[in-house]
């Protein structure tokens, strides 16, 4: 099944199920910001496409938004607990084992920006997926990582979702 099929399938099955659009798009979110996970997971791809879904077919925005901003701080924050529990272990592990240099990268991104690379590497795929459990390998303090990872969520499920669920309808108005 080619990545084109597999958003296709998810799309319209949220399409077809709106009761469980929350659930998909809390799933797709947790996955997409769990540390081993994510390097699997095409969830933005699809994330972006549910966005569309949400001006299209009447769905509320609020909901959505709230389930995916919930998804994402809860896979960084098991992605945190999991480093901060594993320490340098997880660069033994699979899939990690087979990428360590993206552990490196993440580690020298965040002995760089600290507290922030929490927040920004959010908003970048290779880093969104390894920066919490390099927060927790190096023991990053626990209140701080969560203030980033929440805000962080919050604006990046925002991020991914309003293009679809404004800019639709927008555009369409505008050439209407």
């Amino acid at each position: 099944m080619t990545l084109s099929e597999i958003i296709n399938v998810i799309t319209e099955f949220a399409r077809d199920h709106q009761i469980l659009a929350i659930f998909i798009v809390f799933i797709l979110a947790f996955g997409e910001s769990l540390a081993f996970i994510s390097l699997l997971l095409p969830a933005t791809v699809i994330l972006l496409g549910l966005g569309a879904l949400i001006g299209d077919n009447g769905l509320t925005f609020l909901p959505i938004w709230l389930a995916a901003a919930c998804g994402a701080f809860l896979g960084d924050w098991l992605s945190y607990w999991f480093g901060f529990h594993y320490k340098n272990s997880v660069r033994h592990m699979w899939p990690i084992s087979r990428c360590p240099e993206v552990l490196d990268r993440g580690h020298l991104f965040f002995e760089r920006w600290g507290v922030w690379s929490v927040f920004i590497g959010r908003f970048f795929g290779s880093l969104r997926a390894v920066i919490p459990l390099v927060a927790g390998i190096c023991a990053m303090p626990k209140h701080y990582f969560q203030l980033a990872n929440l805000l962080s969520a919050m604006v990046w499920a925002f991020a991914i979702l309003a293009p679809g669920a404004f800019g639709l309808s927008w555009l369409a108005q505008w050439m209407g």
